[in-house]
C-alpha cells in the first residue's frame, strides 16, 4: 500500500466521538486528545506515523500558531501534510501569555487533524457553540423584551394613592372640583393637566414641587386621584404676588 491508501484506511476507520461536555455552552465536543487517542491503534495497523509541529508566524500585525500535521508511511517514506492556523488573542481573562499560546496551539492542532483525517467539523464544538450562543442571545432578547413590556405596563397602571393623598380626597374636596374630574381609578386626564398648569401660573408654584410631593418624574405619571388632590391643594393657595 502507498501512503494514500493507508491514509484512506485511517480516515475510514477513525472514530472520535464528542465525549467532552461543555457545561457553560451545554453541548458535547471532541478535543485534539480524542482524535489522537482514536488514531493511534490505526496508525499501528497500517504502519504509519503522525507528527505535529508548531510554528509561530506573523501575518500583518498579528501572531498566529501554525500547526502542521504530517502523516508518514513508515515503509515507503512518503508523507501527506495538512496545515491549520490559530490566532493568538492579545489577552484572555484568567490566562497567562504561555497559556494563551498553548490554547491557540491546541486549537490549531485539532483543525490540522480534522483536515487530515476528514473529520466533519460542522458538528464539532465551534458550530455547536455558535448555535448555543445564538439560542442564548435569542432567549436573552426575549427576556429583555418581556421585562420592558412589564415595566411599561406597570408604569401605565394607576398607582394606589398614598395616605396623604387619600386624606386630601374628602367628599367636600371632590365636591368643590369640576364634576368631570371625579377620580375613576385611571391616570391624570388632559383636563386635569390643563388645570394644573393654570394653577402653576396663578400661584407661582413650580412644577418640581408637585413632582416631588407625589414622587413622579412627570405630571403625566400621576393618577387622576393624585391630580384632584393636587388641585384641591391649589384651591387653598393664594395668587402669587406681582
Amino acid at each position: 500500500m502507498n501512503v494514500y491508501e493507508k491514509l484512506v484506511i485511517v480516515q475510514t476507520k477513525l472514530n472520535a466521538p464528542r465525549s467532552k461536555w461543555n457545561k457553560f455552552g451545554g453541548y458535547y465536543y471532541r478535543s485534539c486528545e480524542d482524535i489522537l487517542e482514536a488514531c493511534k491503534p490505526l496508525l499501528k495497523e497500517v504502519n504509519a506515523s503522525l507528527f505535529l509541529s508548531d510554528e509561530i508566524v506573523q501575518i500583518s500585525d498579528r501572531f498566529y500558531v501554525k500547526v502542521t500535521a504530517t502523516f508518514t508511511d513508515n515503509e515507503g517514506g512518503e508523507y501527506i501534510k495538512n496545515t491549520a492556523y490559530a490566532r493568538e488573542s492579545t489577552e484572555v481573562k484568567g490566562m497567562s501569555a504561555p497559556q494563551v499560546t498553548g490554547a491557540s496551539s491546541t486549537y490549531a492542532r485539532k483543525y490540522a487533524l480534522n483536515g487530515l483525517f476528514c473529520i466533519d467539523d460542522t458538528v464539532d464544538d465551534d458550530t455547536e457553540e455558535l448555535k448555543n450562543e445564538k439560542d442564548n442571545r435569542i432567549k436573552q432578547e426575549k427576556k429583555q423584551t418581556k421585562q420592558t413590556e412589564q415595566q411599561t405596563k406597570q408604569t401605565q397602571q394607576p398607582t394606589e394613592p398614598t395616605k396623604e393623598v387619600k386624606e386630601m380626597l374628602t367628599d367636600e374636596a371632590i365636591a368643590n372640583v369640576d364634576k368631570n374630574l371625579i377620580p375613576n381609578g385611571g391616570m391624570v386626564s388632559q383636563a386635569q393637566l390643563k388645570m394644573l398648569h393654570a394653577e402653576f401660573e396663578r400661584t407661582g408654584i413650580k412644577e418640581s414641587v408637585v413632582l416631588n410631593m407625589f414622587k413622579v418624574k412627570k405630571l403625566e405619571d400621576m393618577t387622576d386621584a393624585q391630580g384632584i388632590a393636587c388641585l384641591n391643594k391649589f384651591k387653598a393657595t393664594p395668587d402669587k404676588k406681582d
